[in-house]
């Protein structure tokens, strides 16, 4: 019998402006300290500067022949983008240490995804929060940018040791 406690899933409460539980959950992982609200504003203001720059160029927000209208879809399809598939976990056997490539859960992607969002997007200097974390999500939409090069190393570290996939249990 598993001595672990029970798993609480919990219900998302979705965001009262687009009523989406991705926004949400992206205003969830921003917040800092309990401040909601300028986690809020962050977030709304990343969106609406997404909407200013598919109205300036909409020749940028086209994949695989189809046009992008919402930003949320934008926004929706960038997140896709920035999940990565496989990560590399530590199992030790045998008195040794392998690094075990596995398959990643959804709910985990999507937090990887936002938490590295998050984490470049306050690495970028000379703009506001919510310009950054608009440009990184453009840049995620288009194929670039720094959390994309981060799902790519975590791909290229799994495909390396993909040798030791036999001890992934």
């Amino acid at each position: 019998m598993s001595r672990r406690g029970k798993t609480i899933v919990k219900r998302v409460v979705l965001d009262p402006k687009y009523n989406s539980e991705l926004v949400a959950h992206m205003i969830r992982v921003i917040m800092k300290d309990g401040k909601k609200t300028v986690a809020e504003k962050i977030v709304y203001g990343a969106i609406e500067k997404v909407a200013e720059k598919m109205k300036e160029d909409p020749s940028k927000f086209v994949k695989d022949e189809k046009q992008f209208e919402d930003p949320l879809e934008v926004v929706s399809a960038a997140i896709d983008n920035m999940k990565p598939q496989v990560e590399v976990k530590t199992r030790r056997v045998g008195g040794t240490t392998y690094p075990v490539p596995v398959p990643i859960a959804a709910n985990r992607q999507l937090s990887l995804a936002l938490r590295w969002t998050t984490q470049f997007a306050g690495a970028r200097h000379g703009m506001g929060m919510p310009a950054a974390v608009a440009a990184e999500i453009i840049d995620a939409f288009q194929g670039q940018g720094n959390v994309i090069k981060k799902r790519d190393d975590v791909h290229k570290m799994a495909q390396a040791n993909k040798a030791f996939a036999h001890y992934a249990w």
